[in-house]
């Protein structure tokens, strides 16, 4: 359900994508182009895009619909002003933050991220994990949301760079149960986000196994998704998350069919 085509920052187009999802065996796909933001216009889909986004899956339901179930979803982000009729579904992420000192790219590039803690929060990368995670908590203010995206993804760069913060420690692990613990009964769903592993940044998913762990136990329900923006890695990483989510106790996740969300257990 997390994808993105060349109408915003993917590499394919969309019936590319199609084609490779029924070339994977998947029962269904849905799209998900990043809202526009004027700082990201690039890489988002303005209102004549998104008209020529929703003809387009339309188009594909029309030529595809026999072999695959296509969706047609939009990952919003929090300061984006955007009608969001017509969606099966939303997902809400938290790409930028809002600060007194100005707007923070949170998943730019380590250097980026690195001299925004520097600059900005006086190195202390802790205090920079909790503007984040505040901005997480925000994120009902500004829509109703059906899937929660990549609930950590500040950490785009911890892995390889892991004295940007400590997510170890007692604090930035308390600044995540405090928005996980926001979010509840506002946002049913959160995501095994496996999208930062195509792209080379980590090896596991997003978010951290102690994330999700705090998640089963708030009550959430999963849904994996490759966050994918090259078809080619259209199902990365599926079987790790499975295990992550059994792991934490989860007996189930998620898929959209055409009646809605309906669970899948983990050993199908």
């Amino acid at each position: 359900l997390h994808t993105h085509s060349n109408l915003c920052d993917g590499k394919d187009s969309l019936e590319e994508m199609v084609q490779t999802a029924i070339e994977k065996g998947f029962d269904s796909i849905g799209f998900s182009g990043h809202s526009f933001m004027d700082i990201y216009a690039e890489f988002s889909m303005n209102e004549e895009r998104i008209s020529q986004y929703k003809a387009e899956i339309a188009r594909l339901q029309q030529v595809y619909g026999d072999r695959i179930r296509i969706f047609c979803g939009l990952e919003k982000d929090n300061y984006t002003t955007v009608s969001t009729a017509g969606f099966d579904y939303l997902i809400g992420s938290v790409h930028t933050v809002k600060h007194e000192k100005g707007l923070l790219f949170i998943d730019w590039s380590a250097e980026r991220t690195r001299e925004t803690i520097e600059k900005i929060f006086d190195g202390d990368g802790i205090a920079y994990a909790k503007c984040y995670f505040d901005a997480v908590a925000d994120l009902p203010n500004h829509g109703s949301f059906d899937i929660l995206g990549h609930f950590d993804l500040l950490t785009k760069f911890n892995e390889k760079e892991p004295d940007l913060f400590d997510t170890s420690c007692a604090e930035y692990r308390a600044a995540a149960t405090k928005a996980a613990e926001a979010l509840v009964g506002k946002v049913r769903f959160f995501e095994i986000n496996t999208g930062a592993i195509s792209r080379g940044y980590r090896t596991t998913p997003y978010p951290d196994s102690y994330i999700i762990k705090e998640m089963k136990r708030l009550g959430f329900c999963a849904i994996i998704s490759s966050d994918c923006h090259d078809r080619n890695f259209l199902d990365c990483g599926y079987e790790d998350a499975k295990r992550l989510l059994k792991e934490a106790g989860f007996a189930e996740h998620y898929v959209l069919k055409d009646e809605g969300f309906v669970a899948i257990p983990l050993e199908d």
